[in-house]
């Protein structure tokens, strides 16, 4: 017996012994091969180093290629960027009521000359042969006392080679400064806040608070030393007069009224696809025309704040926005000058004005070319 167990240890000792030899051999075996393959890495590396920088660029060109849409898809940052791919993210949700489309240019001449691509930035453009500032203005979209204003120029008179400001939209650019906010940059320009709120690219907060320093885009600002013209006031002649209202022929079937009275504030333009009716008296809003609600609430709890969108059967739907108070209710069928809710200033809102945009097919038409 003892002397099994005596062999069982003899043997116990020999593997282990055997075990260590072999786990050392195969450890300098190892370390042999890596110094090897260092060694040959390290005298190509002067080859090698163009082919890995190289292939790096075409890499990255590639994801370049994938993210831009060049192949006709569209890439997940273009989409996601306001005013180009989509709408702007941060109120996916107040859009939803309308798909996303193209603006439908219905009678140009009560149309907000629109950018065919909408910019973010002032661009500097350098003045070539031929070239007015009546044509540049064309070009980019932008009134022709809009570039003379950022570039300080008293005359039309430019020449080749000249370098010029160009602003993304019609209007004026303001660095904020200490003591700036919302109310004091619109009146000091005679803009409306509420324009430059809703301008994309100011990225204003919900706080509406400004950043000393942050450029400003004012949406139809002037110069504090131009006189403002009179703003534009809609009669409320057709206002809360039942089915009797007068009827007319307008674009693609449709028949609107105006739904408040009061001063046109904003106006249409691809960064703001409706017109804003401001009072201070905070009026009642008419249906437009008739049709069936199929929103009436604050469903986002931004953006747009108490809303009313009527659809109208016809391929159109009517949007009322920043409401106070709202009278219908989801499903209600209402008719033409019926009173679905009251002026208000809930959600991204400066003061008491109704925002109406009227879409049809899911694509965003100017109401001042529809509405009598």
């Amino acid at each position: 017996m003892n002397s099994l167990k005596d062999d069982l240890k003899a043997l116990s000792h020999a593997l282990i012994w055997y075990s260590r030899k072999k786990i050392k051999y195969f450890a300098h075996q190892f370390e042999g091969f890596k110094n090897f393959v260092v060694e040959v890495l390290m005298q190509g590396r002067g080859i090698n180093q163009k082919r890995f920088w190289h292939g790096s660029i075409i890499a990255l060109a590639f994801v370049g290629i994938l993210t831009s849409g060049v192949f006709g898809g569209q890439s997940l940052i273009s989409a996601t960027y306001p005013g180009i791919g989509g709408p702007d993210p941060r109120f996916t949700d107040a859009f939803e009521p309308f798909p996303a489309g193209p603006i439908l240019q219905a009678f140009p001449d009560t149309q907000t000359i629109i950018s065919q691509k909408p910019r973010s930035e002032m661009i500097e453009y350098k003045v070539e042969s031929g070239d007015t500032i009546s044509s540049i203005g064309q070009k980019f979209g932008v009134s022709q006392d809009t570039i003379k204003w950022a570039n300080d120029l008293t005359s039309d008179q430019i020449k080749p080679g000249q370098s010029l400001k160009i602003l993304p939209v019609s209007g004026i650019s303001h660095i904020v400064k200490s003591g700036d906010n919302l109310e004091s940059v619109a009146k000091k320009y005679s803009a409306e806040s509420q324009a430059i709120l809703d301008f994309p690219f100011n990225d204003v907060p919900d706080d509406f608070s400004l950043r000393i320093g942050q450029l400003l885009i004012i949406p139809d600002g002037i110069p504090p030393e131009v006189k403002a013209p009179p703003k534009f006031k809609p009669q409320p002649k057709y206002l809360a007069q039942g089915p009797q209202s007068p009827t007319f022929d307008a674009p693609f079937g449709a028949s609107f009224i105006w739904p408040a009275g009061g001063q046109l504030t904003q106006y249409f333009a691809w960064y703001h696809s409706g017109i804003d009716i401001a009072n201070r008296d905070a009026p009642g809003i008419a249906a437009a025309d008739g049709g069936v609600v199929v929103v009436a609430g604050w469903p986002d709890s931004q953006g747009y704040g108490n809303r009313v969108v009527l659809d109208h059967g016809n391929g159109y739907r009517s949007l009322y926005a920043h409401l106070s108070n709202i009278y219908v209710s989801v499903g209600e069928t209402v008719s033409r000058g019926q009173l679905i809710g009251q002026m208000g200033s809930t959600g991204r809102s400066t003061g008491t004005h109704l925002h109406l945009e009227i879409h049809y097919k899911g694509v965003p038409v100017n109401p001042l070319a529809i509405l009598k």
